[in-house]
């Protein structure tokens, strides 16, 4: 299939999620032969933060306007068999009125699905959802299952709705040897919905260890952030560095933003990555966290500073074999590969 794809960035990871899982999602879709288009607005802020200049697996369209490349957008989407707009698209108004206006599949990907939820419940619409809603999409995709999927047929008006959870490229995402400088290591952008979590689960536990290490990365954190002294920073982790974060310590926390944990089922593209490295994972708790990885034996689930501490103390034997089973599950479920095949099935049943 040609699939023909308006998003937010896959050339930068800069305070994006969205990147790291497209560059693995879209690999995996040209090894199974697909031909991809992705096209993302320049804006200044990734620009000045781009982390790759073109894809191997994808045709690349970067443009300035919408206006600008509207033709060309238009054209693509004449030949192609899968049209798929974003959340958080630049232009997601546009580009998804082109898309419903042709033949292909027509297909929405919420890869930030609570928060759509909030601003629909809040504002009364979102920024890159038109007034029709969803209902002239043939196909949803969700990053988030449960009650999400519900939600959004019923307040978007979608007619079809799938979860495509975050997933992993096991080819970029695999052990390296570290030396566990770090008792705990949390990666993550700063957002303030997860900031009571993060004072809780991280913070706390470096002041209450002042003579263990810890290390915080990425990007966006205020001035006026509570660091303490034993809190090594690592301004923005590119990807490609985010093996080598993950193996400078003996575990790696994963905190969920406030809006998504209370939709639950909603697994970041983190816990996928330290997983597939081989890196025990202690995570803040939401509904449906048993459906990726077991709490216990493959993550460890935290809802107190005591969890984590807990966690810190247990010996390298144990957190090497938590570590080992959430890579096996990681390599077996979460991959890009199975995410891929998982697209491919529900287009194919649009179709």
């Amino acid at each position: 299939m040609k699939i023909v794809i308006f998003g937010l960035s896959i050339s930068s990871s800069w305070g994006n999620g969205h990147a790291t899982l497209w560059r693995g999602l879209i690999k995996a879709l040209a090894r199974r032969g697909h031909d991809v288009v992705f096209y993302e607005r320049d804006t200044d802020y990734y620009r000045n933060n781009r982390d790759i200049q073109r894809l191997d697996d994808c045709r690349l369209e970067i443009y300035p306007d919408w206006v600008t490349v509207k033709a060309k957008a238009r054209d693509d989407l004449a030949s192609a068999d899968v049209g798929v707009v974003t959340s958080y698209c630049a232009d997601g108004i546009a580009a998804g009125q082109e898309v419903c206006d042709g033949d292909c599949i027509r297909a929405f990907y919420d890869l930030d699905t609570p928060v759509t939820l909030f601003n629909l419940e809040r504002n009364g619409s979102v920024p890159y959802i038109g007034p029709n809603g969803l209902r002239d999409f043939d196909v949803v995709f969700s990053y988030t299952g449960g009650e999400a999927l519900t939600r959004l047929k019923r307040d978007l008006g979608a007619r079809h709705v799938v979860p495509l959870y975050g997933s992993v490229d096991p080819e970029s995402y695999q052990p390296v040897s570290g030396n566990n400088v770090a008792g705990l290591s949390y990666l993550g952008t700063y957002a303030a919905d997860r900031q009571d979590k993060v004072e809780r689960l991280f913070l706390e536990a470096a002041r209450r260890r002042p003579y263990a290490s810890f290390l915080l990365g990425g990007a966006q954190y205020p001035q006026d952030f509570p660091w303490t002294d034993n809190i090594f920073f690592w301004r923005h982790v590119a990807p490609a560095y985010h093996p080598s974060f993950y193996a400078s310590s003996r575990l790696t926390l994963n905190v969920t933003r406030s809006s998504m944990a209370a939709l639950g089922y909603c697994p970041s593209g983190r816990l996928f990555e330290a997983a597939a490295c081989g890196t025990p994972v202690i995570s803040d708790t939401w509904e449906g966290l048993e459906n990726f990885f077991s709490p216990g034996s493959e993550i460890l689930p935290a809802e107190t500073t005591d969890d984590v501490l807990s966690a810190i103390d247990l010996s390298a034997e144990q957190l090497k074999a938590i570590g080992r089973n959430a890579r096996e599950r990681t390599l077996a479920e979460h991959t890009a590969e199975r995410r891929a095949a998982e697209l491919e099935s529900a287009l194919e049943r649009v179709n």
